[in-house]
């Protein structure tokens, strides 16, 4: 059990640094936007390569434990941020910016989905 909460509190250590780094970069890159990219970013990113581990799972149909541990669950669960993308979307409502609150919202849906099955592809594709 010590062996699996290192690598989940490994994983989600550096996901929650990195998630924290591309932030506070996406804020300098892109200072005039309203648009909460940063967030966007690292939930797509995420979504992305939790679909690639679980094709990889899926096609190798090998015991891969210690990479679902440390990437999937502690890493992807770091880096990703349901709770931040709530409330930005509260915030939007709160802030009568009903057309962005919809845009933001379906876009990270859609893409986000998009993003699990092209991982899932990737990885059985060409891992």
């Amino acid at each position: 059990m010590i062996k699996q909460l290192a690598l989940v509190g490994l994983g989600g250590a550096a996901g929650s640094i990195l998630r924290f780094l591309i932030s506070v970069y996406s804020i300098k890159w892109f200072p005039t936007t309203s648009f909460p990219l940063g967030t966007f970013i690292v939930n797509i990113f995420g979504s992305l390569l939790l679909g690639v581990i679980m094709g990889y799972v899926l096609k190798t149909e090998t015991n891969t434990e210690q990479l679902r541990l440390l990437i999937g669950i502690g890493f992807c669960g770091g880096f990703t941020t349901f709770s931040t993308f709530a409330y930005e979307n509260i915030s939007m409502i709160q802030q009568n910016n009903y057309s962005q609150f919809l845009l933001y919202a379906a876009v990270s849906l859609i893409v986000g989905l998009l993003a699990i099955l092209l991982g899932v592809w990737l990885s059985k594709s060409f891992i």
